[in-house]
């Protein structure tokens, strides 16, 4: 099959065009004939038009993508990727619904002898326990016989200043060696970095969801001491600066967990275990210390503004940066919306900030207007994602926003060294 692809005489079909697979489909395109699949007719359109909602300096119009939201063309392709978001639930189980309908959706069109190539996350054994049993149904085709699955989980950080999907090496995996010669082929050719075969798919899916999870336990020790530092009245990222000295400590910082990967995954886990009888300590004891930095923000803006003497009730705070991170675009799952949300709970009127994100998009999910024409006054200012176009901010620019006093809520601490010598400015961070 490999040769059929390569030479433009078979296709490769990606379905799911967000912030995984439109990149994907990109990068394909190269190299192969892509049918780029999505059942959202406004990002069909969009892209259709040329424009990118992932990366909105690209112009699609460059790349030879046939984009649809009509399945039927996926009969024209025998090697399929399927990157659809796997989020949880409001309990924090998994949701596979994505998962589970575009692989239906698949399954209805494929051709004989496809590969089926899954990269979204998930716990080990959705590929084959969950997703191959759908394929079997409703395409009337038999694994092995009649078709092939892989799993290639996607690694890729959203932000402007990321490694790019060819930069990092890619784990492949597939049921039998004949198709994971053919997936490691088709992936090799795209990333510069190389590939990796795991053993398993089972394996493959549990090194993705492992590399979130270790970072989401990192950070939550970071928190904690955060959290066990300031009651002490030592200043966090001094501690992590010092004790980065020795050659085998790992810095981490402390911040809100949000994003479509740290945040959800281990839950994945969790769940899985909690099927096995096994109780998983450390992996929720982490999830824990995460989500309750979002009461302990909330809680010290408030006491901020109480030791000022400002009254909650109607008070008026800028939060800057609401993208889950800085440098991009994406807002799924962003820590920072729950604490505007308690904020306003509490009689506070928020006003919101960010070059980055998408102003429909904010709109629409989360029902915020973005200013990014600022001339109004605060009592308070909260930094949370600290975009590059925030990095020229100073004293000066801080003072000119405040109604009196700098009151400077700056949760990853970009701008002490810039405000804290003043006798005017109240500044609290992480």
């Amino acid at each position: 099959m490999f040769d059929d692809l390569i030479n433009r005489k078979k296709k490769i079909a990606v379905v799911g065009l967000g912030y995984v697979g439109l990149p994907l489909a990109k990068l394909l395109s190269c190299k192969y004939d892509v049918i780029g699949f999505d059942v959202n007719s406004y990002k069909i359109d969009m892209y259709n038009k040329g424009i990118d909602l992932i990366d909105q300096e690209d112009n699609l119009n460059e790349y030879d993508i046939v984009f649809t939201e009509d399945e039927k063309l996926l009969k024209e392709a025998n090697f399929i990727i399927i990157t659809v978001p796997t989020p949880i639930k409001e309990d924090n189980t998994p949701d596979l619904t994505y998962i589970k309908s575009s692989t239906q959706i698949v399954a209805k069109n494929m051709p004989k002898d496809s590969i089926v190539v899954y990269e979204s996350t998930v716990y080990p054994g959705v590929t084959e326990d969950v997703c191959v049993p759908i394929l079997e149904e409703y395409s009337g085709l038999k694994l092995y016989t009649d078709f092939k699955v892989g799993y290639s989980p996607e690694r890729v950080s959203s932000g402007k200043n990321n490694k790019k999907i060819s930069d990092i090496t890619k784990i492949v995996s597939a049921i039998d060696d004949e198709s994971l010669d053919i997936v490691s082929r088709v992936y090799d050719s795209i990333i510069d970095k190389g590939i990796y075969k795991a053993q398993t798919i089972k394996v493959a899916e549990a090194a993705k969801i492992t590399e979130n999870i270790q970072r989401d336990v990192n950070i939550a020790l970071v928190n904690e001491l955060s959290k066990i530092y300031n009651q002490m009245g030592i200043n966090v990222q001094d501690v992590l600066d010092a004790a980065s000295t020795k050659w085998n400590f790992v810095k981490y910082e402390p911040g809100l967990v949000g994003g479509h990967c740290i945040g959800v995954d281990p839950y994945y886990l969790i769940h899985r275990s909690q099927d096995l009888e096994y109780p998983t300590q450390l992996i929720s004891t982490a999830r824990t210390v995460n989500e309750s930095m979002v009461d302990y923000i909330y809680e010290n803006v408030i006491g901020l503004l109480e030791s000022n003497d400002i009254p909650v009730k109607n008070a008026e705070i800028l939060v800057c940066g609401i993208t889950f991170k800085e440098n991009c675009n994406d807002i799924r799952n962003s820590k920072i919306i729950e604490v505007i949300n308690k904020l306003k709970d509490s009689g506070v009127k928020i006003t919101t900030n960010d070059p980055c994100a998408m102003e429909n998009e904010v709109k629409a999910v989360y029902d915020l207007d973005i200013n990014n024409d600022l001339h109004d006054k605060f009592d308070a200012i909260i930094i949370s994602s600290c975009h590059s176009e925030y990095e020229s901010w100073d004293y000066e620019f801080f003072k000119e926003l405040s109604k009196d006093k700098v009151i400077l809520v700056d949760l990853k601490e970009k701008f002490k060294n810039k405000v804290i010598d003043k006798d005017d400015v109240c500044y609290w961070s992480l």
